[in-house]
């Protein structure tokens, strides 16, 4: 499915039918809905699940030469509108958990569940923000090279290996992206702000996954935020890094759906 988003096309797909809850899935940097497929298989039997190629992502076009988390954010709120949905339960993965922020800050109203899967309300640090510049040059030079180095350092080390054909498959997928929609995302990833209000004001319930090998998402960052909402579940995984939807799939799945379901 898709729809037209300041004439750009953005791709979508819809499982399950809407009546029960609306789990919508937003995928992190680089990726594409197609990481939520086992996710959306189970969880669209009970449930109605929407999964959405963010802009430059997938199937969807790039929107401009920054993509803001807040401009995302109304991407999913038309694609939401599109299909009638008019509260839903929003989980997101790294950049999608930014995305998730910036659309639960807006639409408060209508989010009934979130969950940061490897994110973080915080913005980056000078540091951090450095970095991006530096990751902007090298993608410029050749961002294949870029992905190909990038995409294996997100697995803890141990399960690199144990997950080579999942990691080539990622590289594969994300080659297909144009750097100019790498760099619009880092851009945008670069210049957001920090959203702990969101999870401190949340009046609903916030599930937090992390790695405890997360290079990203640092324990200690994982620590700080889980105490900020009133109500939260939280999955610590110790030997997984950045991609706890690869790494641990049965546990991270399992834990989403009861998190889902325990949601009136």
């Amino acid at each position: 499915m898709e729809i037209t988003y300041n004439n750009s096309r953005i791709n979508y797909n819809v499982e399950g039918t809407l009546g029960n809850k609306t789990i919508v899935f937003l995928h992190g940097f680089t990726e594409s809905l197609d990481i939520w497929d086992k996710f959306s298989t189970v969880l669209s039997i009970d449930h109605q699940v929407i999964c959405i190629d963010l802009p430059g992502h997938g199937k969807s076009e790039c929107i401009g030469e920054i993509h803001k988390m807040e401009e995302m954010a109304e991407v999913v709120k038309k694609v939401l509108d599109r299909e009638l949905v008019s509260n839903c339960i929003i989980i997101g993965h790294s950049m999608g958990g930014y995305v998730s922020l910036a659309f639960a800050e807006k639409y408060t109203d209508m989010v009934k569940g979130l969950g940061l899967f490897h994110s973080s309300p915080f913005a980056d640090t000078p540091e951090a923000k450095q970095g991006r510049a530096r990751v902007i040059e090298i993608i410029m030079k050749n961002h294949t090279n870029f992905l190909m180095n990038f995409i294996p350092d997100l697995f803890a080390p141990d399960n690199r290996k144990k997950y080579e054909n999942e990691i080539n498959s990622l590289i594969k997928k994300a080659a297909q992206m144009t750097a100019q929609s790498i760099i619009a995302a880092q851009r945008g990833m670069m210049e957001r702000e920090d959203k702990s209000i969101v999870l401190t004001m949340a009046k609903y319930p916030v599930l937090f996954i992390a790695g405890k090998m997360d290079t990203r998402i640092p324990f200690e960052k994982v620590t700080q935020m889980i105490i900020l909402p009133k109500e939260a579940t939280s999955l610590l995984l110790h030997d997984v890094g950045h991609m706890g939807y690869i790494e641990s799939s049965d546990k991270t799945l399992y834990t989403i759906k009861c998190f889902v379901d325990g949601i009136l």
